[in-house]
């Protein structure tokens, strides 16, 4: 059963090592990370430096499914603890 793509977006402050991005690796301070569950059951992050125009892939990212409003959640306590975050997996 596939149902329609929902997004969650929210600002989150790196800790220390930061979040760790397929483009171009490691990313600190101020994110904004963008959380996509598609109408397949994918689950997409996308990380950005706040108000800037590039957004990168969360290293792990897409997992193959999921709920993604507790992928989000889990994403952004990651990313606040640092250690290069990458995208969470699902909760089996």
């Amino acid at each position: 059963m596939t149902g329609p793509q929902r997004t969650w977006q929210d600002e989150v402050l790196a800790g220390p090592g930061g979040a760790m991005t397929d483009e171009v690796g490691v990313i600190t301070g101020p994110l904004t990370l963008r959380t996509t569950g598609g109408a397949d059951g994918t689950v997409g992050f996308a990380i950005q430096y706040t108000d800037a125009d590039e957004w990168y892939t969360l290293t792990g990212s897409p997992v193959a499914h999921g709920d993604p409003h507790a992928l989000h959640t889990a994403a952004l306590r990651a990313i606040r603890a640092g250690g290069g975050a990458g995208a969470p997996a699902p909760a089996r």
